[in-house]
């Protein structure tokens, strides 16, 4: 045979057919059925063969196929319908600017987003959270743009092999069958440089647009940079602590860089993990080098418009590195901030207990005046996580609060779900998203309906995993008998769970296989069922995580188990949306309290599913009593085996005498009645409250507009405030010591009080050289418990009056005595200045004796 030369020859778009381009660059049609559609008509085949990416469609679709459209009526009176759907959409960001002329503009950093499996640019939970935080941002007309690196291999591809071990696959992608877009500079493509051990790394700049906000990527695979700086954005948290280091400095320090040369100036920085806390040192030294300002006033400025979300609940989970590859990498810096080494490292250190690492996280913490964790009970295992950071301030006053994660409600919701929302809710109900007496219009949703919209999902679930199977099981050679029994694996009229996550040990993925005989007893009852459908992905290199999903693998082969448990390779958004829209319940069984928040249950709800979940993250304060149901006690210490043993007990009793009851009485012969009170109850309860609107309001309005008020404030008039509270913050760093509580005294009441009465509290403090202007004297009360003060709170002795003119003051107040029992008190002073921006900043307090 002769050789010959490839070409390739892609279709030219008909110019009527134009719009589709447009709208394939924008990932609002991720959120949007009708854009969804509108692409899938195109070519129903090709649009699975490409993994559900308009970009790819448009590069590969026949010019035979785009021809015909262009002269169909009806397709192109939809496509234009749409796409003026989508520019209405966008034209809405106006909007808000005049409605709020001074919403902050806010900068989000991540180092993975996820928004659709077509642009696979994350590896689990914080990618898909970074991801539903921009399409609310844009939803909510927030002044937003968001930061992270484009990697060439992305995360990775999961193979499950005949064994059932995973095997990594790498993605290998090409940008240009992404929805990016070069981001230029006038007329030159943009890119940001960063220094790397001496090297000057060079970083291309790509923007993917998401409704009305834009994500700038950060990719170093240049020519121009040496082979080893190519591999920087190569993998999403590939290689070892070097080169995780060199991602943390181009995402944080050449994000910076990023906005500089496209001349946007947030107002707000949010830092989603600690990932890219390296962009504070990066805006530190710009105000010291190119403004004028000290280290320590520019500190002020920079920590003022910081905000901080940590979702880890455990110190390994969070990036730390050794003193000697600090000093590698960030000597310079400490020398253009004109402080000592030891100085700069300490930032990175706790107060006390410190080791020789420098914690990503603890520089966030400190260089941030805004942090909170991902629920209400992560924020208060936060705070014990990080309290060595604020040394002598009592827990429940450590700076960080909790806003609780959601998930973007259309992202999520089957488009057959959000037909009924449109017939029986209203189809206006996005833009209620929020409301929770709203969603109570639930009620009006028949019976019949949503049970039977429920049952086609789940229909196409169990086909959607049969062909999925059928794939994996023909890779392994297996013969056509063996491909034929798929079909015969799962049934639509079966009680239907799902547990799909990473498999990270904690998670307890194997957790239902720990007591073998009871699951065969379930899933072999011939007149209540159970049938199981797992998927996730292990990091490559957590061996006892795919030692995990290679027990569940296996089990799902043995005698017995097959029909009914199945495991599903390459986890991604699909596979997700195919489970949260089709399965009947959602399994969640963590080792109580590590998880964070956990985002994959809230994802049910909204589709009708229900949660069967451990008491931990968000379930903690979605669990009502009759929306789902909770596995095992609140246990909190104790051994780990102890609560594994009771939680495995209470999964099978629950399942056995409570769950699985219920989805099969059917009084009429047909529709589970309960089991369809409760789906509705899960909408009504969860929708409304667990979704991103929420979230990003919560953030807009307690750390976003705050944090921009005082960076405002700080900033202003070549940031004289900052100076000023620089000058102040050392003064009283050196006359703190001096400050003591020379007496306290009470009413002579104080020992037997009545319900309505006050009790006068007068404490003598000597203050030296600390003006009485700059303290809040308070007594600190709470509930006596032998010598432990529960449930603290504070009130201050305001009325302040000089005793002589050496520095004592008298500081009187009253406590009133709202509910009986034993309490107790003491009185400590604090700092306080109008640009403190949290009441223990300076981590100072001198107790009373």
């Amino acid at each position: 045979m002769q050789p010959v030369k490839m070409y390739n020859v892609s279709p030219r778009l008909p110019e009527v057919l134009e719009p589709l381009r447009e709208l394939a660059h924008n990932l609002w049609w991720t959120w949007e059925p009708e854009a969804r559609r509108l692409f899938r008509h195109l070519d129903t085949e090709l649009w699975e063969a490409t993994n559900h990416n308009p970009i790819r469609m448009l590069q590969l679709s026949r010019q035979a196929r785009l021809l015909e459209l262009a002269t169909d009526d009806d397709y192109i009176r939809e496509m234009r319908r749409i796409y003026a759907k989508l520019n209405a959409y966008m034209k809405r960001a106006d909007t808000y600017g005049k409605l709020r002329p001074t919403a902050p503009r806010i900068a989000y950093f991540s180092a993975e987003f996820g928004f659709h499996e077509s642009v696979p640019n994350y590896s689990g939970g914080l990618g898909i959270l970074s991801g539903d935080h921009c399409k609310s941002a844009s939803d909510l007309d927030l002044d937003f743009v968001a930061v992270t690196l484009l990697y060439r291999h992305g995360y990775f591809k999961q193979q499950i092999n005949k064994d059932g071990w995973q095997e990594a696959v790498s993605l290998n992608q090409n940008f240009h069958h992404l929805p990016l877009r070069e981001c230029k500079l006038g007329d030159h493509q943009l890119h940001v440089a960063v220094d790397i051990l001496g090297r000057t790394v060079n970083a291309k700049v790509w923007e993917l647009q998401i409704g009305r906000i834009k994500l700038y990527l950060l990719d170093t695979d240049l020519p121009q940079n040496s082979p080893e700086d190519r591999l920087i954005t190569e993998q999403l948290y590939g290689g070892d602590l070097e080169m995780r280091i060199r991602q943390e400095i181009v995402l944080g320090i050449g994000g910076v860089r990023v906005l500089d040369a496209l001349g946007i100036a947030p107002e707000v920085y949010h830092m989603n993990e600690g990932h890219s806390a390296f962009l504070s040192l990066e805006r530190i030294r710009q105000y010291v080098q190119d403004r004028g300002l000290a280290y320590y006033p520019a500190l002020q400025v920079v920590a003022s418009s910081n905000v901080f979300t940590t979702h880890t609940p455990v110190p390994a989970g969070n990036d730390a590195f050794p003193r000697d590859m600090m000093q590698r990498y960030f000597q310079r810096y400490a020398h253009e901030f004109r402080i000592s080494f030891d100085d700069f490292f300490r930032v990175g250190q706790p107060s006390i207990n410190a080791q020789d690492t420098f914690s990503m996280t603890i520089l966030a913490l400190r260089i941030s005046r805004h942090a909170n964790g991902v629920s209400k009970l992560h924020g208060e295992v936060s705070k014990t996580l990080w309290r060595d950071v604020w040394p002598g301030i009592p827990l429940q006053e450590v700076p960080i609060t909790s806003i609780t994660n959601g998930v973007h409600t259309k992202t999520w919701t089957a488009g057959e779900v959000q037909r009924i929302y449109d017939r029986y809710l209203g189809p206006d109900w996005d833009e209620h998203l929020t409301d929770p007496e709203y969603w109570r219009r639930v009620i009006d949703i028949p019976d019949e309906v949503l049970w039977e919209t429920h049952q086609g999902l789940k229909q196409r679930l169990i086909e959607f995993v049969r062909k999925r199977l059928r794939i994996q099981r023909a890779r392994h050679g297996e013969s056509p008998e063996q491909l034929r029994r798929i079909n015969s694996i799962l049934n639509p009229e079966v009680l239907t769970i799902g547990f799909a996550r990473r498999f990270a040990t904690y998670k307890r993925g194997n957790l239902l296989f720990t007591n073998k005989e009871r699951l065969l007893r379930l899933v072999q009852n011939e007149e209540r069922p159970v049938q199981f459908v797992f998927a996730g992905k292990a990091h490559p290199k957590d061996e006892p995580g795919k030692r995990f999903i290679q027990e569940v693998y296996q089990a799902s082969r043995e005698a017995g188990l097959e029909h009914a448990v199945v495991f599903v390779e390459d986890y991604d958004t699909y596979i997700g949306r195919r489970l949260y829209q089709g399965v009947d319940l959602w399994l969640n069984n963590p080792l109580r309290p590590l998880e964070a928040s956990g985002t994959s249950g809230m994802k049910l709800p909204p589709n009708g599913g229900l949660n069967f979940s451990v008491l931990d993250g968000w379930w903690c304060e979605g669990y009502n009593g009759k929306n789902g149901w909770p596995i095992g006690p609140e246990i909190t210490g104790g051994p780990d085996d102890f609560q594994t043993a009771v939680d495995v007990d209470s999964l099978f009793n629950i399942l056995e005498n409570q769950i699985i009851p219920l989805y099969y009485a059917k009084p009429d012969g047909r529709l589970p009645i309960a089991w369809i009170q409760l789906m509705r109850e899960s909408i009504r309860s969860v929708t409304p409250v667990f979704n991103t609107h929420r979230m990003v309001t919560e953030y807009n309005e307690r750390l976003y507009e705050p944090a921009a008020a005082a960076f405002k404030a700080l900033s202003a008039g070549k940031c004289r405030a900052a100076v000023e509270l620089a000058d102040w913050k050392h003064a009283t760093r050196v006359d703190w010591s001096k400050i003591r509580i020379e007496s306290v005294d009470t009413s002579e009441n104080g020992t037997a009080m009545m319900v309505g009465d006050s009790l006068k509290v007068n404490a003598r403090v000597y203050l030296g050289p600390v003006s009485p202007a700059h303290v809040r004297v308070q007594a600190y009360i709470g509930e006596a418990d032998h010598g432990v003060l529960r449930n603290p709170f504070t009130v201050d002795l305001s009325e302040v009056e000089k005793v002589d003119g050496d520095g004592v003051y008298c500081f009187r107040g009253a406590i009133s005595a709202s509910e009986s029992g034993s309490y107790g008190l003491n009185v400590r002073v604090v700092p306080t200045h109008p640009h403190l921006n949290q009441e223990h900043e300076m981590r100072l307090v001198t107790w009373a004796s």
